[in-house]
């Protein structure tokens, strides 16, 4: 087990209170590629260090291992003042340097050189200008590059995670990095707040609401503040889900007496029913072609998964395992569905390969829920419950590295992952 205590690098931060994150890193099995990360020559005269913050980044995906930099003196930043020889002897296959100097306007240059250390060549130079209360931004920008260049796969580490706190009797509904750090609350309340779900551009979080005394689903912009509410209709509102091109939601109404799937513009408007069953219909979402919807219905007598068409048409059972298999979420390619699966009494989390019908549970906690991708697929970010309160936990897609995120912020629920940045 690694174990990063990450108190200056990752901190849960709530309304007049800062909480330190503890990130658990378990890997099983599976090579890690070992990466040097140099210190930045000029970060220590800045708020932040820009190579602890990329550093930690790649660790706790489980997939690289950090290797010792400790008494590199002076430290490199052209790519002639690298001793290769000095880094194949230390077991590194990458290696990162950089450094950090003043610009006009209280403004920073950002530079970082990532090389292959086997073959004595550059994978990437980057530069970026910044305030330094941006530095923070610009390292998982960093983290994301190397990423890409040694996985070709997209890094995630730009995207942000929103998740409810309780805290007694009041509810947060929370913004924050992907690693947990710069946590703010964008809305607070005496009611519950229930099932956020981000639109796919990352500008708006929709959301369950009590309020009204009764559920009801509102949109909210993040750079404006501004709330809408997007369902009140007679009965329940509930189980907000975002079309991939962000032109409606499905919902979950009981407006004619039964939970069914609902879609709803998102600007507004009158929703229009998918289906008419005697049957339980709730939990809908998308399939990131926009072609499908999966759910949850007890038609066949017990809490299932199905899917339809996202105009409605007849529904296909999707599993079969067990008698109790819900809330289910698509993989940003597709191919899988992760859902929560109750067998023997306990809860935990579940891939569904598409094609195959293939089930591979991934967690083996007793009260595992709403899970969530991050938006490359590699990762899947849920609800841990333990002795009662609720903490954030993530698990590769594969189950081979695990994650639990332990803060003292409160009782932490519903987490949903949000989009890469669009810039």
């Amino acid at each position: 087990m690694i174990r990063l205590l990450l108190a200056a690098l990752a901190a849960f931060v709530s309304l007049g209170a800062q909480a330190q994150l503890t990130i658990d890193i378990t890997t099983s099995g599976g090579r890690q590629i070992p990466v040097a990360v140099l210190a930045f020559a000029g970060e220590a005269a800045q708020p932040q260090s820009v190579s602890a913050v990329v550093g930690a980044d790649l660790a706790r995906t489980g997939l690289f291992r950090l290797v010792n930099t400790v008494g590199v003196s002076p430290l490199p930043t052209e790519p002639s003042e690298v001793n290769f020889v000095d880094w194949q002897a230390r077991t590194a296959e990458a290696l990162v340097i950089g450094k950090i100097e003043p610009q006009s306007g209280g403004r920073v240059e950002v530079r970082f050189r990532l090389f292959d250390v086997q073959k004595q060549a550059q994978l990437a130079s980057f530069s970026y200008v910044v305030l330094p209360a941006q530095l923070r931004a610009t390292a998982h920008r960093i983290a994301d590059v190397i990423y890409e260049r040694l996985t070709g796969e997209k890094g995630v580490f730009s995207t942000k995670i929103t998740y409810v706190v309780k805290r007694g009797t009041r509810y947060e509904l929370q913004v924050a990095d992907a690693d947990g750090a710069n946590a703010q609350a964008v809305l607070a309340s005496n009611e519950p707040i229930i099932s956020p779900a981000w639109s796919p551009d990352g500008s708006r979080i929709a959301y369950v609401s009590f309020d009204q005394k009764k559920p009801v689903v509102v949109v909210q912009n993040l750079a404006q503040g501004t709330t809408r509410v997007l369902a009140a209709f007679r009965g329940n509102n509930s189980a907000p889900a975002w079309s991939p091109d962000g032109s409606r939601l499905a919902v979950t109404l009981t407006k004619d007496d039964i939970a069914q799937i609902y879609v709803i513009p998102a600007g507004g408007g009158e929703p229009r029913r998918l289906a008419v069953t005697p049957a339980i219909d709730t939990e809908p979402n998308f399939s990131p072609d926009g072609k499908w919807i999966v759910f949850t219905s007890d038609r066949g007598g017990s809490p299932q998964l199905y899917r339809m068409p996202a105009d409605g048409g007849p529904a296909q059972r999707l599993t079969f395992d067990g008698n109790y298999n819900v809330r289910p979420r698509y993989s940003p390619d597709g191919k899988s569905i992760a859902f929560v699966q109750r067998e023997a009494g306990r809860f935990r989390i579940a891939v569904l390969e598409v094609d195959t019908g293939q089930v591979t549970v991934l967690t083996d906690g007793t009260l595992d829920d709403s899970p969530t991708y991050a938006p490359n697929g590699k990762m899947i970010l849920y609800e841990a419950q333990s002795d009662g309160r609720g903490q954030l936990a993530a698990v590769s897609s594969d189950g081979r590295v695990r994650q639990r995120l332990v803060s003292s912020a409160g009782d932490v629920r519903d987490p949903a992952w949000g989009p890469l940045p669009t810039n």
